[in-house]
Order: structure tokens, then sequence, then C-alpha cells
């Protein structure tokens, strides 16, 4: 499979990206040294590139975040609302806007991103947050509607957080409960595939439970 995953350059997109090569896929890892995500025609060219290399994408992972908090909802910064909209939202739709041609192109389209239980119920504290992971989710949820009858889905996975072994290292006293582990999410992400698109299509699958 022809497989993109965007934010590649951590510690998730390192286990995703390894996930799928390690099953032979071809896998075309970006982050922000390589492209700029908030720059619609840089992502345009990139799309148009894999296109002309490959002629579809399988998969399209979608692994940029961010968060910001404040210590209450009235100490909440628009300023921290304005990072969170470029990083969760406005990368988002840049790159699904590009690439939703070509996975139609797949017979197996896969278009995924990572939520956080927050935007289901966001803290007081966490309204800039969750308020930016919602929109991502309902931006996510039309993208699966333009892909219904393709044999694609988009879908998105909710976290109460992920851990990584480097996280582990730094706080080995920590517990982390009901965190995902970077390769258990990579596994859930490929797991997608043995699923057929229209059980999937438009769905928040869980990983906490």
């Amino acid at each position: 499979m022809i497989i993109l995953v965007t934010g590649a350059g951590g510690p998730t997109g390192e286990a995703v990206c390894g996930y799928f090569r390690k099953n032979g896929d071809t896998v075309i890892g970006v982050d922000k040294a390589d492209v700029d995500l908030l720059d619609r025609a840089a992502v345009q060219d990139l799309a148009d590139r894999i296109g002309r290399e490959h002629g579809r994408v399988d998969g399209v992972v979608h692994l940029v975040g961010g968060w910001r908090g404040s210590g209450s909802f009235a100490e909440t910064s628009l300023d921290d609302w304005d990072l969170l909209h470029d990083l969760l939202i406005r990368t988002l739709q840049h790159v699904s806007l590009a690439f939703e041609p070509l996975l139609r192109r797949s017979d197996n389209g896969r278009f995924v991103i990572v939520s956080a239980k927050a935007a289901e119920r966001p803290s007081a504290g966490g309204a800039v947050y969750g308020a930016a992971k919602a929109a991502a989710e309902a931006w996510t949820l039309s993208l699966a509607d333009a892909l219904s009858g393709t044999g694609g889905a988009a879908v998105v996975l909710v976290v109460k957080a992920l851990v990584n072994d480097a996280m582990r290292a730094a706080k080995p006293e920590a517990k982390f409960s009901g965190f995902t582990d970077v390769h258990d999410l990579a596994a859930a992400i490929g797991a997608l595939y043995d699923r057929p698109a229209t059980e999937i299509n438009g769905t928040r699958l869980d990983l906490t439970t």
C-alpha cells in the first residue's frame, strides 16, 4: 500500500511509519521540515507529486497535534486557540482536501486522525483544546461522508493521551493510566484495513476501552 503519514517526525509518527514499513508498504512520512502543512499550495504540490509517482494513496494518517490549556475557563487565552486552530484544524483541512481525490483512487483507502476524550468532555481549562479537537472530528466526519460508497473510510481514533518509551524513561514512577501506547495506536490503524469500509467509515473508535 501507499501510506502517507503527516507529523511523522515524533515518536507517534515513527511508530506508525515503522508499522507499515514492517508490513512491506510504501510509507511517505512528512513533517514540518519536509512540507509546511499550513501552506495549502505546498500540500497540493505534495499530493500532485505522490499522484504522479504512485497514482493513488491507500492511507493518510494525520498525526499533527499539540496541546494548550489554562488554569481555569476565565484564564483561557485565545492566542492558544489561534495556535491550535492552525495545528489541529487548518493542517487537517489542507491535507484532506488535497488527498481526498487520491484516496478515491484506492479500493481500500483509509483516512485517520487521532482525537481525544477531551473533545467529548472538555475541562474548564481545556476549552481551546477540546473545541479544536471537536472541530477536527467534525471535519473528518464530513470527509467520511464524501468517501461513502468509494470503498474508502475516514475514521477518528479516540485516546485519553499517548505514551511512548521516552516518556516512560523520563518518568519511570509514572503510571500513565489510561494512556495508549504509540505502538498500540499503530496496530489499531493497521487493523482498520481488516474491516470493511462500510463498517468503520464515519466512526469514532475509542481506544481507551
